[in-house]
């Protein structure tokens, strides 16, 4: 009876902690973050919010022409990039973020796939088995994450749309998450 008791409370506990993961960041409330309308510039930039709003919450998320973009800021600098992860579709919205090897990195809260803000990159911790004593190293996979361009103007950040003509790993959980579709992040 007792192995029940542990084991129910043991349940409750892991679904507690499920549930306080899955809510993760609260984004800020803003029109173009929250009922999916964006207000379009001249020269095609997309208009996601106040920078001070975005400074305070550190990021939000938004549509870039349907597709989900998580907006962060981080040591004085915005990043854009796909809001899902280019392994599995993770919600990088709710991912931290680390140092890694002198890079800022968004981990996935799924399965801690790392990537680089700034490129993009998705990075791996291997060791070369031909040096004699090996010794674990960052090294990159590649571009694995579409990142989008910021732009910040009076006051106001903004991002390009996508440039489709190149194609990136992350794409194909864009796509499938775009627009509202069965597996959207909206809450």
């Amino acid at each position: 009876m007792l192995d029940l008791v542990v084991l129910s409370l043991h349940f409750l506990l892991c679904f507690l902690i499920f549930l306080a993961i899955w809510r993760g960041h609260e984004d800020v409330d803003l029109p173009s973050a929250s009922t999916g309308t964006v207000e379009m510039e001249p020269g095609g930039l997309i208009l996601i919010g106040k920078e001070e709003d975005i400074k305070k919450s550190q990021r939000i998320t938004a549509k870039v022409n349907g597709r989900e973009v998580v907006v962060f800021y981080h040591e004085g600098k915005f990043h854009a990039l796909d809001s899902r992860c280019y392994h599995e579709g993770g919600p990088l919205c709710l991912g931290e973020i680390e140092d890694i090897a002198g890079q800022a990195c968004i981990v996935c809260p799924w399965h801690k796939y790392k990537i680089t803000l700034e490129t993009g990159e998705g990075l791996y911790e291997g060791i070369n088995p031909l040096e004699p004593s090996p010794t674990p190293q960052w090294q990159s996979k590649g571009v694995k994450q579409r990142i989008h361009k910021v732009t910040v103007d009076n006051g106001n950040v903004y991002v390009s749309p996508p440039d489709l003509s190149v194609s990136f790993d992350s794409d194909y959980f864009a796509e499938k998450y775009k627009n509202g579709g069965d597996l959207s992040m909206e809450k």
